[in-house]
């Protein structure tokens, strides 16, 4: 037996611990209800649990980054999600009773009511406070998938670059990032969201990779919708770490480059020029500005394909502006080494589709693995902008971290 499939087995025991053990609060609770009825709604619990966990098998053979996939994996994890919320009162009733138990030598004491009326035993109560503590994450995540997958905000900022050319001075730039267009339910919120970023009619749009989830053929139908993105100046694009195949089993080697080959084709369809390992000229007059654009280069396990090295040789301009997906690769590599790099877009960390924001204030789970993993960092005069991301992957909405288009205004005069 292979070691993966050992652990998969101890995944489902656990699962099946989960189970039994939040089934506690459900029958104190099932007690308070007449025999008949709370006799097939024990029947309904286990019926739920024995689906949960038959659907963790299912998906542990499926194609993972599907539709239909996220929305099982959603409703698995919301399910466990509750259930471990509700343990931890079934958890805090057993060491009550321990205590109690310990401490009297009579389980008589167990739940003795304190008075007679209204009141209820202490069991009854806790088991109430897990339901309630288990429709929690529920609520929330569903009112995720079903207001925040597709709240795009529009997001301004005004970056000071001193030697950007006085022709450059005002222009307006805006990126997009993860699409993810695999994961997509409603095709009309994502034209909404296109119209959204055509209507502030940017001079150059920039897109920091992750068109799809595993296989370019999910961008197919999105066609006619990406194509609609124009500027004076060009749509500039690069590749994310999910756009080169990596995340899925393929027939061969020929099948995945082949599948590489129609990623590139894509761009070209859609009128976007895609940048890998190279640099170019954005002319406005007489005036210049380099833009460099990298393959996928993220720190630690994920893919190095960019060659910073050779995407930088004979870039020219008074202000270089790099496209690269993984923010992780400004500290690793950007910083140190490019000093001449003015200005970075990056995305892939989506915020985690989690977290909140108020005002200035941002704070998601997505900060123990990024030190930047949204918005406007500076360090002197050089800048890094982490987009949250258009669309999600795998949880199929957003919870506080809203997805993104984002406008840059570029000026050489002091903000």
């Amino acid at each position: 037996m292979k070691f993966s499939a050992i652990w998969f087995i101890l995944i489902i025991l656990f699962l099946g611990w989960i189970e039994l053990y939040a089934y506690q609060a459900a029958n104190t609770l099932f007690k308070k209800i007449k025999s008949r009825r709370a006799k097939w709604l024990r029947r309904v619990y286990l019926f739920q649990a024995v689906a949960m966990i038959a659907l963790v098998v299912y998906l542990r053979f499926s194609q993972t980054g599907t539709v239909s996939f996220n929305f099982l994996i959603s409703i698995i994890f919301m399910s466990y999600l509750a259930k471990l919320m509700a343990i931890v009162f079934v958890f805090i009733d057993d060491i009550r009773r321990v205590i109690a138990l310990f401490f009297a030598g009579n389980k008589r004491r167990e739940d003795k009511k304190i008075a007679s009326g209204k009141k209820i035993s202490r069991s009854e109560f806790l088991a109430k406070s897990a339901v309630v503590a288990a429709t929690l994450p529920v609520v929330t995540m569903s009112f995720g998938i079903v207001s925040g997958a597709y709240d795009y905000r529009i997001r301004r900022r005004k970056l000071y670059l001193p030697n950007l050319p006085s022709g450059f001075n005002g222009i307006k730039m805006a990126q997009l990032s993860d699409i993810h267009s695999g994961s997509f339910f409603d095709k009309k919120a994502v034209v909404g969201g296109i119209d959204l970023l055509m209507a502030e009619k940017p001079d150059v749009v920039f897109f920091t990779g992750d068109l799809v989830n595993n296989e370019t053929k999910e961008v197919n139908e999105y066609f006619d919708i990406f194509s609609k993105i124009k500027a004076d100046l060009g749509v500039y694009s690069t590749l994310g770490n999910h756009d080169y195949g990596d995340y899925m089993q393929w027939s061969s080697a020929k099948a995945k480059q082949q599948n590489l080959q129609n990623m590139i084709l894509a761009h070209e369809k859609m009128g976007w020029n895609l940048m890998m390992n190279e640099n170019t000229s954005l002319k406005v007059g007489g005036d210049q500005i380099s833009l460099i654009g990298v393959e996928n280069w993220g720190a630690g396990r994920f893919a190095k394909y960019g060659d910073l090295d050779l995407a930088h040789k004979n870039s020219e301009g008074d202000v270089k502006i790099l496209l690269s997906h993984d923010p992780s690769h400004w500290d690793a590599q950007v910083r140190p080494n490019f000093k001449d790099i003015d200005l970075m877009f990056a995305g892939h960390t989506h915020g985690m589709q989690l977290g909140v924001e108020i005002g200035n204030f941002r704070w998601s789970p997505s900060k123990w693995m990024y030190p930047q993993w949204a918005d406007l960092y500076t360090e002197a005069n050089h800048h890094l902008y982490v987009n949250r991301g258009f669309g999600f992957l795998g949880f199929p909405g957003r919870i506080g971290i809203l997805p993104e288009i984002t406008i840059f205004e570029l000026t050489n005069r002091p903000v």
